[in-house]
């Protein structure tokens, strides 16, 4: 007598899971550990409500831990705009009560507080030595603060965004390590279809000969069912016989190919023509061009960095290195093994992406032996996840390297080193639809502070800041603006005219002036929306994040990037 046996319950998606379920379509469980694994530093200076609200959008998601270093008080006029303080939240430190109410929000997140100087705290470089990522809020002094974070991050190739928001505008400028690779860059999935038509290999060639060798006595529903990849493998043969092996190379070639296609679909059918064949003649300028890399991975395997790993390298150059030892071999990237969505019958399409799976098996397998050859050399005590390099064998084709550079904090505008940004801003000064001129007046903004310490005393609007002291930041931010576009028209090899630009720059001067160090909450909290999903690009290593400097506009609801 047979016994039943109970089949094991079906397991659903855990707690997490479901508390994530649409950011881990976005970034994947990857994604998510690496913002788990993350500790954000908010120097929190000036106003401070855009770095809680960055923040916000930080904890929502899950980032794994967080630190507000902020020496201030609250204040009555904290309360109006930032809206994680309450009213018992007066004369209490500022850094502990925001911590507080964020970590509301998510109880997985741990949050700290240092209530400390930021100057005092960013003089040593045991306090950042912990810290994955760096906020630093405007305006706050440029000598004892901006420049000394700003020097560690770099020279411990750690990111760090800098972060304005004075009345109606608002800009954050990102600071990358010198050398930061993506490989998971998100690209259209359109785009991402390998299908080696131009390169197939044996197991591919002889389906596409099982199913077409007696193409002409299929019946009409066989023939409206083979694969469009096969359609096209069985006429390029047709067309190498007929010149002499070649494949179509140009435009005028591949119009024939694609002639011959429409004329070897049956228009005598039921359905009046074939799906099958539409998609194999839509798929022709697409899908026959040959092999080539995308600039970003090719500046990756021109590196000196890829071309001679060392044992400290990261795991990422150790990776690019096999992979462009398998290019050299094979004048290809490894198949991703991905189908489109096609015409055919179940089974047969089941058979192709067998197929294609088992060809980027085999690609993976070489990486990933010429990855443990390349370690055994090295001496490297660690191996290479084989998930990491399965990943970067997918994503190849649309690696990034995003070369950063220093932040720009303002001096002196005569030891300003513009290089080949100069023609390009004042390029942008002669556009009267671009947002350059609130780069240059922040710019100028943050200059006057450094040079009047007592201004970061205040975070009022202009209505209680003296008419005198307008006049005077007002006067000042000209000045050093006009300086500023001296020096960018000294270090341009164009002639510009900048005059018509005279009278925006005015403007935003008067706007900038008239908010003086106050914030307005609801573009704070815009602003710290793209600044924390700026922060997950970054943490991540996924899509791409800006280069370098990001401008918000709130009179006009209009963003502009410029890389300066």
């Amino acid at each position: 007598m047979a016994t039943s046996v109970t089949p094991p319950p079906l397991q659903g998606p855990s707690a997490k899971e479901k508390k994530y379920d649409r950011q881990l379509r976005l970034w994947a469980a990857s994604g998510q550990m690496a913002l788990e694994d993350a500790h954000v530093l908010l120097l929190n200076d000036g106003a401070g409500t855009v770095g809680v609200e960055t923040l916000k959008n930080l904890v929502l998601p899950g980032v794994g831990n967080f630190t507000i270093v902020d020496n201030r008080l609250v204040e009555e006029k904290d309360l109006g705009v930032n809206f994680f303080l309450a009213e018992e939240s007066l004369g209490r430190s500022r850094a502990e009560e925001c911590c507080r109410y964020l970590q509301e929000l998510n109880p997985e997140v741990t949050g700290n507080a240092i209530n400390q100087n930021i100057g005092t705290f960013v003089s040593s470089n045991n306090n950042l030595r912990k810290y994955t990522l760096i906020l630093i809020t405007a305006p706050t002094s440029l000598s004892t603060v901006l420049k000394t974070a700003a020097s560690y991050a770099w020279n411990a190739s750690i990111p760090l965004l800098y972060i304005h928001s004075i009345g109606f505008y608002s800009q954050f400028s990102l600071q990358l390590p010198l050398e930061f690779p993506i490989v998971d860059t998100h690209p259209d999935p359109l785009s991402t279809q390998d299908l080696r038509l131009l390169n197939p290999w044996p197991e591919l060639l002889h389906f596409m000969h099982t199913k077409t060798h007696n193409i002409k006595e299929l019946s009409d529903h066989e023939h409206g069912h083979i694969p469009y990849l096969l359609v096209l493998l069985y006429f390029l043969d047709e067309w190498k016989a007929q010149n002499d092996g070649r494949y179509p190379e140009n435009y005028k070639e591949k119009a024939a190919l694609r002639s011959m296609v429409v004329n070897g679909a049956r228009q005598d059918n039921p359905e009046g023509g074939e799906e099958n064949f539409d998609e194999a003649v839509g798929a022709v300028l697409k899908s026959l061009n040959p092999p080539s890399i995308s600039n970003g991975l090719r500046e990756v395997f021109q590196a000196d960095h890829c071309q001679n790993p060392t044992p400290q390298s990261p795991n990422f150059w150790i990776i690019a290195n096999a992979l462009r030892a398998f290019h050299t071999a094979y004048n290809a990237l490894p198949l991703p093994g991905a189908l489109p969505d096609m015409k055919a019958q179940s089974v047969d399409y089941i058979q192709l992406q067998n197929i294609y799976k088992s060809k980027a098996r085999q690609d993976l397998a070489n990486v990933t032996h010429r990855v443990r050859e390349l370690e055994k050399h090295l001496n490297k005590t660690t191996e290479v996840d084989e998930k990491e390099i399965e990943a970067f064998c997918k994503g190849a084709a649309f690696v990034k390297l995003i070369k950063g550079s220093p932040l720009r904090i303002p001096e002196d505008p005569k030891f300003m080193d513009w290089s080949d940004r100069a023609t390009y801003i004042l390029q942008e000064l002669e556009n009267d639809e671009s947002l350059i001129p609130i780069y240059l007046s922040l710019l100028a903004f943050d200059e006057y502070c450094e040079r009047n310490p007592a201004a970061l005393s205040t975070t009022e609007p202009s209505r209680n800041v003296e008419e005198s002291e307008q006049r005077k930041l007002k006067w000042s931010m000209t000045q050093y603006i006009d300086k500023v576009v001296d020096k960018l028209k000294k270090s341009s090899t164009v002639e510009v005219d900048t005059e018509a630009a005279q009278e925006r720059l005015n403007n935003v001067i008067m706007e900038i002036a008239r908010g003086g160090l106050a914030e307005l909450h609801n573009i704070s909290a815009l602003t710290g929306g793209m600044v924390a999903q700026e922060v997950i690009k970054v943490l991540t290593k996924q899509y791409v994040p800006i280069d370098n400097t990001c401008v918000f506009d709130g009179i006009t609801s209009k963003t502009a990037v410029f890389r300066v």
